[in-house]
């Protein structure tokens, strides 16, 4: 495993190759099998490609356009332009896989703290899924990239969902047109606090 999470790289180019549906599916069971809080296991997956990829485009598209008009993160409109280019990486790949988790509360509603709290252990367990599937695709030789820019689109991609719950994330896959190097990591003595 170690192996896999020194060769996983995000993603940004790829190549128009078809991926069959089998190895989707594997990819699927690896993000199945993460630990998720009180095993409530709160993930679903929308597997978008050709037509269906196109459409969740455009509803991502016509998000980007609205959040310029109409922002609901106006506190992150410097990172519009890297969604912009989101998009444009989505398109390439020829699959995108939404992950919705359908105990998720509406994003817009005020929160009660017990109902925070459960949003943050099902996003973490998501994370574990998206993990896992990241990890399977590159043991599988396939290059992936976690999506978070779906946020700027939000309403316009859980429309064309059409599902009850809560858009967390999603995932471009495909054959890699790129071999990019690791990225800097901090050190543990930046980030570790022991206490013992």
């Amino acid at each position: 495993m170690i192996s896999a999470i020194l060769r996983r790289r995000s993603i940004r180019k790829y190549r128009g190759d078809a991926i069959p549906k089998d190895t989707v599916e594997q990819i699927l069971r690896a993000g199945m099998l993460a630990p998720s809080s009180k095993n409530r296991q709160p993930w679903k997956f929308v597997v978008a490609g050709g037509k269906a990829k196109e459409e969740a485009l455009f509803a991502m598209r016509e998000g980007l356009l609205r959040e310029k008009r109409e922002a609901i993160l106006p506190g992150s409109k410097q990172h519009l332009g890297g969604a912009e280019y989101t998009l444009q990486i989505m398109q390439q790949a020829p699959v995108v896989v939404f992950v919705v988790s359908p105990l998720g509360q509406d994003l817009f509603r005020p929160l009660t703290a017990e109902e925070r709290i459960y949003e943050i252990c099902n996003a973490q367990s998501v994370g574990a899924a998206m993990e896992n599937m990241t990890l399977e695709a590159t043991e599988l030789g396939l290059g992936s990239l976690w999506i978070c820019d779906t946020y700027f689109a939000y309403p316009e991609l859980c429309s064309w969902l059409h599902m009850e719950g809560e858009l967390l994330a999603a995932m471009a896959l495909g054959a890699a047109d790129e071999t990019p190097p690791p990225r800097p990591r901090k050190q543990l003595t930046e980030i570790v606090d022991w206490r013992i």
